[in-house]
């Protein structure tokens, strides 16, 4: 059910977000406690930072097309609109090309070299592999055993 309902409303919000030089980065639906949250995770399409206006037209374009559409008929939830942060999530094919020359973090399915966790500079992005620099050496992470990526902050 949460796959479904994550799939149609990103589908459904992308286009009105869009209007709005607005992305979908994430949507998350997830039962915690006894109430349902429907998340979604925004960016700007340029360069910019998300602030609290842009979170709140995002919002109330959103709840109007989900009072709509019904994509969750029947039930209640909490609709949030935020930042993914400073440590977004990377997802699609997008954000790792505008992520090429920064600092991510890459966990895989399966050791390479010994290890599952990856820090440093995002170099190359391709069909079937990204390259990381890690403290001077470059390893090459095929995308089929990448669990998630993010962008790291260094400190």
């Amino acid at each position: 059910m949460s796959r479904h309902v994550v799939a149609t409303v990103e589908k459904l919000v992308t286009p009105a977000l869009e209007e709005l030089q607005l992305e979908v980065v994430e949507v998350e639906y997830k039962k915690e406690g006894s109430n349902y949250f429907l998340r979604v995770f925004i960016d700007k399409t340029d360069e910019g930072r998300v602030d609290l206006d842009d979170c709140a037209r995002a919002s109330g374009c959103i709840s109007a097309l989900l009072d709509e559409h019904d994509p969750v008929p029947g039930a209640e939830y909490i609709l949030e609109v935020s930042s993914p942060g400073a440590e977004r999530p990377l997802k699609k094919e997008n954000d790792y090309q505008k992520s090429i020359g920064k600092n991510v973090f890459v966990s895989t399915y399966e050791p390479i070299d010994g290890t599952k966790a990856f820090e440093g500079v995002l170099k190359e992005v391709s069909v079937d592999y990204l390259t990381v620099d890690v403290q001077g050496k470059e390893i090459e992470i095929p995308r089929s055993k990448v669990a998630k990526a993010r962008l790291a902050i260094v400190f």
